[in-house]
């Protein structure tokens, strides 16, 4: 066969069979590849957007919210034992 692809022997022009995903060029393949792999990224990328824009308001949230006593354990008075106690009232303490 030649390069414009003629049958040597009949002198009949031969063409492709078939035009399925098959008789893509490989460039082809690879362009569709590359498109869909930036359609999931592009998604994931507004996924990501909206993922940090609600971290940062509930930061913010956070940081102006402050803190409260309400809730937390109240603290244990320590234990004075009865030598602390009798140095304390050596001393004068109260």
């Amino acid at each position: 066969m030649t390069e414009d692809n003629k049958n040597e022997e009949t002198g009949k022009v031969e063409t492709p069979e078939g035009t399925g995903d098959g008789d893509k060029s490989e460039l082809a393949k690879q362009t569709e590849t590359a498109n869909a792999a930036a359609e999931r990224m592009e998604k994931a990328e507004k996924r990501l957007v909206g993922i940090k824009e609600e971290l940062e308001a509930i930061r913010a949230k956070n940081r102006l919210g402050g803190s409260s006593e309400a809730g937390k354990p109240a603290e244990e008075a320590k234990k004075e034992t009865p030598r602390e106690y009798a140095e304390r009232m050596e001393r004068g303490g109260k």
